[in-house]
């Protein structure tokens, strides 16, 4: 044997190795790395303007922070969808107004963002759930006919609903309002909701939102994940138990990552496996991992049956990805966040995109 295949040999057996580590369990999609001397890729913009259709001034709509993003593959791009937030005065988290904002890659490197939020609080039947917070936290998914379902938090500041819009061509949107409007009379319409998540499958390349027993299902909410179906993607039913209570089929864990709360990220993935559900987890230091801190946000996998979607099959003990680099611990979050919402497959390559720290993008990809 020659050098060289020894020294190949080596360097297989160690980049295997290496897999092996970052990759806890053999259903898991990943593993995600970062790229080299990795760096936001969406940051905010403080000369960014747009007059806001509600108060009619112009607004520097990008100037607090741009974070939380969905993703979405439309013909030979990636569309990411972020939330940007406009600066209003020194008030805290919560405080200050959210919009959505697009931006374009054709190359999964290089991004351009447009010139104005594609979707934000307007003078329509939706205001008293959108105003004056805004709009925040995206989802998005496309259907099998090419429909795009976005997900999203309204805020009024007095009670965050989740909400869903549809649009043929991620510019003009049609508002669905929040999804449980319709259920038992509005049973849950004044519940706290956000973060849904809609099951996609990869059909021909695509990703596509996944039909199971004749029903799309929606994985959502916090400190639980909580579990939803549908037949036409705007109008929703909660999982309850016999009793007519919510059923929570994801919780927080004492001694592990996730011992605060758990929360859904992006779209999950039907695979021969089950339902791939990506979280997001919060760490309770006392009664957690003492090492990750307190407040800290990091990423788990958990696998649920994929024709019984409220059944959990496997979870990850270990975080897959967490707060390392300084622009994911610094910003309006110091605690430090590696937030998960978008996920796409682009060119043969997993693109898995999240907020960091309430103020940046971030990314990190896998290739099979």
């Amino acid at each position: 044997m020659g050098k060289e295949t020894v020294h190949t040999l080596i360097l297989l057996l160690f980049c295997t190795a290496v897999f092996a580590q970052t990759k806890e369990k053999e259903w898991m999609l990943g593993p995600f790395v970062r790229a080299e001397n990795a760096q936001p890729i969406l940051q905010k913009d403080g000369e960014s303007t747009f007059k806001d259709p509600i108060t009619e001034k112009v607004v520097h709509w990008e100037s607090m922070a741009t974070f939380n993003p969905a993703a979405i593959v439309k013909e030979d791009s990636i569309y990411v969808l972020y939330r940007a937030e406009e600066k209003l005065g020194e008030k805290e988290i919560g405080g200050h107004r959210s919009r959505i904002g697009m931006a374009t890659t054709s190359n999964g490197t290089t991004y351009k963002k447009w010139a104005n939020p594609v979707f934000y609080s307007d003078n329509d039947n939706q205001k008293e759930n959108e105003w004056p917070g805004g709009i925040e936290d995206p989802r998005i998914v496309e259907t099998e006919d090419g429909l795009y379902v976005l997900t999203y938090t309204q805020w009024n500041r007095k009670v965050p609903k989740l909400a869903v819009a549809t649009s043929k061509d991620l510019v003009h949107w049609e508002k669905y309002g929040p999804v449980f409007r319709n259920y038992k009379d509005g049973l849950y319409h004044e519940n706290e909701t956000k973060s849904g998540a809609i099951v996609t499958e990869l059909k021909d390349g695509k990703l596509v939102a996944a039909k199971i027993n004749g029903k799309y299902w929606m994985y959502y909410g916090v400190p639980h994940v909580w579990l939803a179906s549908s037949t036409n993607l705007t109008d929703w039913t909660p999982v309850e138990t016999y009793e007519g209570k919510l059923a929570p089929v994801l919780s927080p864990r004492p001694g592990y990552f996730d011992s605060w709360l758990v929360e859904a990220g992006p779209p999950p993935l039907l695979t021969d496996k089950g339902i791939v559900v990506m979280y997001n987890a919060g760490n309770s230091q006392n009664i957690g991992v003492k090492e990750l801190g307190n407040r800290i946000y990091t990423g788990g996998q958990a696998l649920f049956d994929a024709k019984e979607p409220w059944k959990l099959l496997d979870r990850t003990t270990q975080p897959f990805i967490q707060p390392e680099l300084p622009f994911e611990k610094s910003g309006q979050y110091k605690d430090g966040t590696t937030f998960l919402e978008g996920l796409v497959f682009f060119k043969n390559v997993w693109y898995l995109y999240y907020g960091t720290a309430d103020s940046m993008v971030g990314l990190v990809t896998f290739k099979p």
